[in-house]
């Protein structure tokens, strides 16, 4: 049985691609906490790799009110994470937290793809 519809293949995708990266419940209730501190509602957690480091790639996590060609992104509870398709391969099934212990306090990025990562944890390869 097919199903025959006027709308064009543009009409149908209303939504721009998703990713693979997770951002946790904690990660999100802080971006949150970021933002309504800052006043803003039209920023977007962008997510991404770029050649640095002593390891080959770093991250770069931070608030972008834009939205480029080839984006791809993903809902959690109300906070948009955005990562450009060239960095979505490197990223695929990272999870990123927040953590607020003694030891460490910040956003931290599991990343399953990185095969290994220099000692301070600021880059990957």
């Amino acid at each position: 049985m097919s199903v025959e519809t006027n709308a064009s293949p543009a009409e149908l995708q209303t939504e721009a691609p998703a990713h693979g990266v997770v951002l946790t419940d904690v990660a999100a209730t802080k971006v949150k906490s970021l933002l309504e501190q800052e006043g803003r509602d039209d920023l977007r957690l962008r997510v991404g790799v770029q050649p640095g480091g002593c390891s080959g790639l770093i991250y770069q996590l931070y608030f972008d009110e834009r939205t480029l060609d080839g984006d791809l992104v993903r809902d959690f509870d109300g906070v948009e994470v955005v990562v450009d398709r060239m960095s979505s391969p490197y990223l695929e099934g990272a999870t990123i937290d927040f953590a607020d212990t003694i030891e460490k306090q910040g956003f931290t990025i599991d990343n399953p793809n990185a095969g290994s990562s220099c000692a301070c944890g600021d880059s990957f390869s």
